[in-house]
């Protein structure tokens, strides 16, 4: 039987792809599912216009390009609201969520917010050497851009809650906690002792230690309003809420979980994980995909199973300081065993986390990345780079082992938003 031809998310396009004749082919694909009613608004109007009274400037978060989002709608809402309820727009600047990653393009932060509102507003982005310590929790210190910290200001935070790795889902205030967090609270909160506490996975939020982090560290940041959205697969908003960061998030995780997570019939042999733009532009990110499948809570690939990462990384490893530790790990180490080891034992900077993360997965999978401009950076982080799909399938079934007469493929095209697991 002849698989049939399908697209995957490449760049800003698509990649076709033909499974092998006689391969076990499935799809987990969310396109046509639903997320259901929208939520019902989580706090009345009043309690805004009581924080926007206090206030004496409005600082309003959005989220950098690695995070695909409709920033722009988000803050036109936002300052629509703003001036409903009597405040001066000229008292609103902008601050990018950048975190460990680079600092964004003039042509990015138009993308992402709009002419007018970069004519009308300061724009800046934030950069951890920016944070002061606002407090601790356990041993972790919270540290936070000092403009969110000023007397009077409200901040408005913009984002998007989806799948992720460490919180669960994103979203609610890790947009301001992690975003624009400084070194010491993104080394803590992203190193092996942290991540590997029970909880931290994708998918989970109660009982999730980094999730409790994120809304504690929340509330010491001060007044705090989000305006957070649920994407389909295309990227469209099926759900948005507006309201205090914790109760929008817990609204919206409801709403995601209907789309993204997916029962299938669970092991697979081989695992195709889609990414596409903006998170396939470099390896930090596009990695995630690969992470996200092997390392869930409940894996749906076999141990010594492969996984094939479509990815065009034309920035690399990635521009920002974060990725350039994560890649700078991995080439250090010709034995990721080693690495683990001592970031086990040391902590690890912000970034060296996706290595070490890298180095889990290897222990339990093999890793292929077709289409990558840099082969070099595949090589470095110990992962084997193809330049086709056809090459990629003949490793994987190489790798499988010549006896798997028919191995059993899963496809996900848009991996970063799809959460398979077992039936």
């Amino acid at each position: 039987m002849i698989s049939p031809r399908l697209e995957v998310p490449f760049g800003r396009g698509s990649l076709s792809i033909q499974p092998p004749e006689g391969w076990a082919v499935e799809v987990a694909d969310g396109a046509g599912r639903q997320a259901g009613a929208p939520p019902q608004p989580v706090a009345p109007p009043a309690m805004f216009d009581a924080l926007v009274r206090r206030a004496r400037q409005v600082i309003i978060v959005f989220t950098d390009a690695t995070r695909p989002g409709p920033d722009r709608v988000l803050a036109e809402h936002a300052l629509a609201d703003l001036q409903a309820a009597g405040f001066p727009l000229e008292r609103v600047s902008f601050l990018c969520a950048t975190g460990m990653h680079r600092a964004s393009t003039l042509a990015e932060k138009r993308d992402k917010l709009g002419e007018a509102i970069l004519a009308r507003h300061e724009v800046v982005d934030h950069h951890p050497a920016d944070a002061v310590s606002i407090g601790q929790i356990e041993d972790i210190p919270v540290q936070v851009n000092h403009r969110l910290t000023a007397p009077g200001t409200l901040t408005i935070a913009l984002g998007v809650v989806e799948p992720h790795q460490f919180a669960g889902y994103s979203g609610g205030a890790k947009t301001v906690v992690i975003g624009c967090g400084g070194v010491e609270t993104i080394a803590a909160t992203h190193g092996p002792r942290f991540l590997g506490r029970d909880g931290v996975c994708l998918g989970q939020v109660a009982g999730n230690p980094f999730q409790a982090f994120v809304r504690q560290a929340g509330r010491l940041t001060g007044p705090q309003w989000v305006y957070n959205v649920v994407l389909d697969q295309n990227y469209r908003v099926v759900s948005q809420l507006s309201g205090p960061p914790d109760a929008v998030h817990d609204a919206l995780v409801e709403q995601a979980r209907r789309l993204y997570e997916m029962p299938v019939q669970a092991p697979y042999d081989v695992v195709l994980a889609g990414v596409g733009a903006p998170k396939d532009a470099n390896l930090y990110q596009a990695s995630r995909a690969a992470t996200y499948l092997g390392l869930s809570a409940r894996p749906v690939i076999r141990p010594g199973g492969v996984i094939i990462l479509p990815a065009p990384i034309p920035e690399g490893a990635g521009q920002g300081p974060g990725e350039q530790n994560f890649i700078a790990a991995l080439r250090g180490y010709p034995n990721l065993g080693d690495m683990a080891a001592r970031m086990e034992t040391y902590g690890c900077q912000p970034g060296e986390q996706r290595a070490y993360l890298i180095a889990r997965l290897l222990r339990r999978y093999r890793v292929i990345v077709v289409g990558a401009e840099h082969p070099d950076v595949v090589r470095d982080a110990h992962l084997a780079p193809v330049p086709t799909m056809d090459e990629a399938f003949a490793l994987a079934r190489v790798w499988c082992g010549v006896r798997q007469a028919a191995p059993r493929l899963l496809i996900v095209p848009q991996a970063l938003q799809t959460i398979p697991v077992p039936a």
